[in-house]
């Protein structure tokens, strides 16, 4: 018989990511809503990550290895595939939760019985390659409060970047996950926010004014690695949602984020550069 399936499936997409690993890891670990399992899977990497996971005991740890390189689309997609749980979080390699964040955004689903949020996000941390607060981020003030999809998919445009986060601080239903589909990695960089757009057209999402997550900036990080490339593909992935009238974002919106888009860039590679000096 298999064992029943957990509350939250957490699922960690790993490559050559050993030096943050088991912070990554032991982060979800620490979590208290218990009900969960977490899936790393390793996209056939060259450095200890096999090690690393074999070295806990837990039995909400499952290991998966990739047979062959699927990249950071194809490994997403597996990790999607893998899910189990009633609610889904990818969670990168390299970033921590917080010891209460599935607690805190599973009671915000449980208290949701007629379904009509997609999503539910918080406040977040960024912190450097050692682990040290940077900075914090609480685009929504420090009220927990129910956000119009819309009105966030054109504040998110608006403003040029992601204003939801990245996929540790979001968490989703599995059953809408299926319905959306596999991750579409056509704008790299844009890839988690073109998936919660995609979610968006399906409720509202949910803001906690709590820090859920920290997002790490190191050398490893596919947002650095992305570097100039990233002011073209949000630019070219605002104009593929304005020119989509179900998102309702407006020819001002789209200009506007045009414009904080290649500010919000040259912004981050001076942050970027900073950091990994």
């Amino acid at each position: 018989m298999s064992a029943p399936a957990p509350s939250v499936s957490v699922c960690m997409p790993a490559y050559n990511g050993a030096a943050h690993l088991r912070a990554a890891i032991d982060s979800v670990l620490a979590q208290t809503h218990t009900d969960f399992e977490l899936v790393v899977i390793d996209d056939n990497s060259s450095d200890a990550t096999a090690e690393i996971v074999a070295s806990y005991a837990d039995p909400r740890l499952r290991y998966l290895r990739n047979a062959r390189n699927l990249g950071p689309q194809g490994n997403w997609n597996r990790c999607r595939d893998e899910a189990r749980g009633k609610y889904f979080k990818l969670m990168p390699q390299d970033d921590l939760l917080e010891a209460d964040c599935l607690a805190r955004q599973v009671a915000v689903f449980e208290q949701d019985a007629q379904q009509r949020l997609a999503l539910v996000f918080g406040a977040r941390d960024v912190v450097n390659a050692s682990g040290r607060k940077i900075m914090r981020r609480a685009a929504f003030g420090h009220e927990a409060r129910r956000i119009d999809a819309h009105a966030l998919i054109r504040a998110c445009v608006r403003r040029g970047t992601n204003l939801i986060g990245e996929p540790g601080n979001v968490l989703l239903r599995r059953e809408l996950v299926a319905r959306l589909g596999p991750f579409d990695a056509t704008y790299g960089y844009m890839v988690d926010l073109d998936y919660w757009f995609r979610a968006l057209q399906c409720g509202d999402a949910y803001y906690l004014a709590e820090t859920l997550s920290a997002f790490r900036i190191s050398g490893g990080s596919w947002s650095v690695a992305i570097g100039s490339r990233q002011y073209q593909e949000f630019r070219d992935f605002a104009r593929k949602y304005a020119a989509m009238p179900d998102y309702r974002v407006g020819r001002g919106d789209l200009a506007r984020g045009v414009a904080m888009g290649w500010v919000n860039a040259r912004a981050r590679q001076w942050i970027y550069r900073w950091l990994l000096r």
